[in-house]
């Protein structure tokens, strides 16, 4: 890599940098051109020279969400025992990451994306992202004959949508009210659409 590029991937750093914490931090709202200049300690012109708009920019923010919400569900899941066991903890690690960082679930999941191949793109990356977390487990249980590929498919949709759902009633409702009674409707739900 030469020395331009080396700068040029610093620059671009400097600014998904910003707006990742403006976004944990404040959330989508508060993102603007201007605001992750300054928060990347430079001028909102500069921003232009590395990316088209923020939308780039929040692109490949989801990316290094993903790839955060990845790790952490990868730690949090290391040591379970392998196939259905794992899908639940990796599913509930999932929803956990986002209980963390609700302006992650807001970008995610009800920020509205403008019809463009390119947010068909990241509403792919989100809408799959799940799936991609327990492909290799639900592929573990087919090999094992504990599910079919058509039960794999329609598990993985419904784990998508009750964990989307449960997440935004906690979220945006604040329902249940307690943590604990969060976390024990969401274990015992995805339990029940694993048993089906």
């Amino acid at each position: 890599m030469s020395r331009k590029e080396i700068q040029e991937q610093r620059m671009k750093d400097y600014f998904i940098q910003a707006t990742k914490e403006i976004l944990k931090g404040e959330g989508i709202q508060a993102l603007s051109v201007r605001s992750i200049a300054e928060k990347a300690g430079y001028s909102f012109a500069t921003l232009y020279n590395y990316f088209k708009d923020v939308k780039e920019l929040i692109f490949l923010c989801v990316k290094d969400f993903q790839q955060e919400c990845q790790e952490y569900v990868e730690d949090k899941t290391k040591d379970t025992e392998r196939g259905e066991k794992k899908i639940i903890a990796t599913a509930i690690s999932y929803a956990e990451y986002f209980v963390q960082y609700p302006s992650v679930f807001e970008i995610f999941f009800i920020e509205k994306l403008p019809n463009s191949a390119e947010n068909a793109r990241i509403s792919e990356l989100i809408s799959s992202f799940l799936e991609k977390l327990c492909q290799e487990e639900f592929q573990y249980c087919i090999d094992q004959k504990s599910f079919t590929a058509e039960e794999v498919r329609e598990t993985v949709k419904e784990l998508n949508c009750l964990i989307t759902g449960i997440l935004l009633l906690y979220l945006n409702r604040n329902y249940p009210s307690d943590y604990g009674d969060f976390t024990k409707n969401l274990k015992s739900q995805i339990e029940k659409t694993m048993k089906k």
